[in-house]
């Protein structure tokens, strides 16, 4: 059964009514039945449309998180061909927040990397929920110096909550971890792309998404902290998270304006866990359209255009 966020109710509702009358095509007038159900899909997929064509940043937010929301494994499964990825940071440990690794990208070979949160129990806790500690930094940190030295283009997908705030985590330098692999996208002489998918969420997404190119998915959302924690922050109350997101402009409508990102990738009617394969062949050709701008540009250009961005943001505010 497909999981409805709350706001979803009146499309919920007309669903639940198409299954009952299919339940009961056997035992009735097939022909008024069929009629019936075709007038209420019409009218699920138009309260579809209508409600996500005006969503608040707070639904924005759910929709972001719905759990059946395509992450970096799908992607990677449908994007990137004999896609190997590489473990341990050469200085601790494994951390599988993060998944990074070479492949083909349409024929281009590329490092590709992001946040992973998993798709179950299991999985989800293998992922830690996609909130890396240090090593999965470092990681990251590795694989980008790699493809740098190789002359690979960089492709991260940004999905998380934040860097993971455990005690752990800081004892073994997570602000270092995090400002080091900020520090090399801004170094790397290679085009990177950067697409968030899902949620980018505080430095911990900051770290693998500081690139030439920064994507991100009509409905996902970035910002400097969860709005729980900034209601939390601001109001010592987290019940004000809806606030919070409508005041921080964390949408990428939002964020395109500021020039924070450069280009938004429009989602099937209803989000892209209703039409994941869709989602991630339309990511798959922003992304290509991207990388395509940067072909053949020399190292120091790539430096200049990438540091150029980033200090051009809030100078029309």
């Amino acid at each position: 059964m497909p999981i409805y966020l709350d706001f979803e109710k009146p499309v919920a509702d007309l669903q639940g009514k198409i299954q009952e009358l299919r339940a009961l095509g056997n035992d009735g007038d097939a022909v008024a039945i069929n009629d019936e159900v075709a007038r209420l899909e019409t009218r699920a997929s138009q309260a579809l449309a209508d409600i996500y064509g005006k969503l608040a940043p707070w639904q924005k937010t759910q929709v972001a998180r719905h759990p059946d929301r395509p992450h970096f494994t799908d992607y990677a499964k449908k994007l990137i061909e004999e896609f190997t990825p590489l473990a341990g940071d050469r200085k601790f440990a494994e951390d599988a927040a993060i998944t990074a690794g070479f492949g083909r990208f349409r024929g281009r070979p590329v490092a590709f990397l992001g946040h992973e949160k998993g798709n179950d129990t299991e999985s989800r806790l293998r992922h830690n929920f996609g909130m890396a500690r240090p090593e999965g930094y470092r990681k990251a940190v590795r694989i980008m110096e790699m493809a740098d030295h190789f002359g690979l283009p960089v492709v991260a997908l940004v999905d998380t909550a934040g860097a993971y705030p455990g005690i752990d985590a800081e004892a073994r330098g997570q602000a270092e971890a995090i400002a080091r692999s900020t520090e090399t996208c801004l170094k790397l002489g290679v085009p990177n792309v950067a697409v968030i998918i899902g949620e980018g969420g505080s430095g911990g997404a900051v770290a693998i998404a500081t690139a030439n190119k920064v994507l991100m998915l009509e409905h996902s959302v970035y910002t400097v902290a969860s709005p729980e924690a900034s209601a939390s922050i601001l109001w010592h109350d987290s019940s004000r998270a809806q606030d919070a997101a409508t005041n921080m402009k964390i949408t990428a409508q939002d964020l395109q304006k500021f020039g924070v990102i450069d280009r938004i990738i429009d989602e099937p009617v209803g989000g892209a866990h209703r039409s994941p394969d869709e989602a991630i062949r339309a990511t798959g050709d922003a992304i290509e359209e991207s990388l395509g701008a940067l072909d053949n540009l020399p190292a120091e250009e790539v430096r200049r255009q990438r540091r150029e961005k980033y200090l051009a943001i809030g100078r029309t505010l």
